[in-house]
């Protein structure tokens, strides 16, 4: 299986079709779609079309760049004109857009070949719900494990090889936590940095576009086409887009390197891969000649309480209309969720925006004299998909939303195996709108150790 950058050079230099590139995915479809889940729809005619029109650019030398040819798909709230946008959801399951959300539009500029629309949580949030009219994507490691969510249906399409990358979205760690467990690479830009026009809404100050895939150099080849202005979204942030490549091999000698030990020694205690893993990273950037030190921040219960509360009054704002008249229509974890922010009060939102205030200022202080931070981005390895507690978000603090709360990018890496066979990963952090370093830090890592060369064995390769 190629890596896009892979296939990318390969299509440019007419040594390999687009064509068949997509023939080769969708075949992947077809044979591990039934067991995964991972696609709601497959749009087998489009991806056809687009492979054709790219290999007819290709050959007549007006190729339109490194995703010219290569096959994605898009989280099922990503609109996608005239093709079905459900967000997973019943209330939605009819529901035909008219036009490209900002993001599809702009791959679909790059030349990506559309192969169709992944699973996601309900609405973003739900998962995993067994009672909502498509099952959920389940983990290619072990088909009988937690994919983590909500861009479960991504997670699971990249690491299988069905497509070469796609889009997530995270709110409160929905591209980190598939990436994470499905051992691929997934971003959280900085919150601005990608548009949100045309995606399903779920929290207005929280939710974030990016991109996943199998390497971190691809991830960087994806977010150069999606990031950008976008006067659609008021949040849009109106900077010049980097070339988040250039520098991308220039290794992490000289990095100042913060790692957050509490977070997940303390605060919540990881699995010993997941700590292994993360100590032995740690260990390579050293050697690598970056300088490592540990970081203390407030408690990750005291960033992620006012995530939460935010999360849950601004999704309920979204979705108040549809809980007062079609309730028993939603999957039963989501509006069992949901249904909680009906009970917050103004004056606890009010509070909890001027917390996240300060957790903003705090984080900013704390990485005045460095590059980045490493800490967890799972617990541990996936748990069985059946195994999943409904209140889990309340029962211990996650690693990923302190980072939505603050807006910061952030990335997942894997970092090897743990019980069963299954990924652990660990999480890199950087400064706002400096992504370009994490991934020149993301990718001296994978560079330097061999997870990369190993698929899921569902996969075949």
């Amino acid at each position: 299986m190629f890596t896009i950058a892979e296939a990318s050079k390969l299509i440019g230099d007419k040594q390999l079709s687009p064509v068949e590139l997509t023939q080769s995915c969708l075949a992947q479809v077809k044979k591990l779609n039934p067991t995964l889940n991972a696609f709601l729809l497959v749009t087998e005619e489009r991806a056809l079309a687009d492979a054709k029109a790219a290999e007819a650019r290709i050959m007549a030398g007006k190729g339109r760049g490194p995703l010219d040819g290569i096959p994605i798909a898009h989280k099922d709230i990503y609109n996608t004109a005239g093709i079905r946008t459900t967000g997973h959801s019943k209330l939605l399951q009819d529901n035909v857009p008219t036009a490209d959300s900002t993001v599809v539009h702009k791959w679909a500029e790059a030349g990506t070949t559309l192969l169709g629309k992944l699973a996601t949580h309900e609405f973003a949030m739900g998962g995993p719900s067994f009672d909502l009219p498509w099952p959920p994507a389940r983990n290619p490691w072990n088909p009988e494990h937690f994919t983590a969510g909500s861009s479960s249906g991504t997670g699971a399409a990249v690491a299988s090889g069905m497509i070469m990358g796609g889009t997530g979205s995270d709110t409160g760690g929905s591209i980190r936590g598939p990436s994470a467990l499905c051992g691929i690479a997934g971003i959280k830009p900085t919150y601005g940095l990608c548009s949100r026009a045309g995606v399903l809404p779920l929290s207005f100050t929280l939710d974030h576009t990016g991109p996943m895939a199998w390497t971190v150099e691809d991830c960087a080849i994806l977010l150069q086409a999606m990031a950008g202005h976008d006067p659609s979204d008021p949040a849009s942030a109106d900077r010049p887009t980097p070339d988040f490549t250039t520098n991308l091999s220039n290794g992490v000698k000289g990095l100042r390197i913060g790692v957050v030990r509490h977070f997940f020694e303390q605060d919540n205690p990881v699995s010993p891969a997941t700590k292994q893993g993360i100590d032995h990273a740690l260990e390579v950037y050293e050697h690598l000649g970056a300088e490592v030190r540990e970081v203390k921040l407030s408690s990750l219960a005291d960033y992620n309480a006012p995530g939460w509360l935010i999360l849950l009054s601004e999704a309920y704002a979204v979705h108040e209309p549809w809980l007062k008249t079609r309730f028993n229509d939603y999957g039963e974890l989501f509006r069992d969720r949901l249904a909680l922010g009906g009970l917050i009060r103004a004056s606890d939102y009010v509070q909890a925006i001027r917390r996240r205030r300060m957790l903003c200022l705090e984080l900013k202080e704390a990485m005045a004299d460095l590059d980045i931070l490493v800490t967890a981005a799972a617990p541990g390895e996936a748990a069985k998909i059946t195994e999943v507690p409904k209140w889990l978000m309340l029962e211990k603090p996650n690693f990923t939303m302190p980072f939505n709360v603050t807006g910061s990018p952030a990335m997942c890496v894997c970092t090897g195996f743990g019980t069963g066979g299954l990924p652990v990963s660990m999480q890199l952090i950087g400064k706002p709108f400096d992504e370009a370093t994490l991934f020149r830090a993301g990718h001296a890592y994978e560079t330097a150790m061999g997870w990369r060369k190993q698929r899921p064995a569902l996969a075949g390769a």
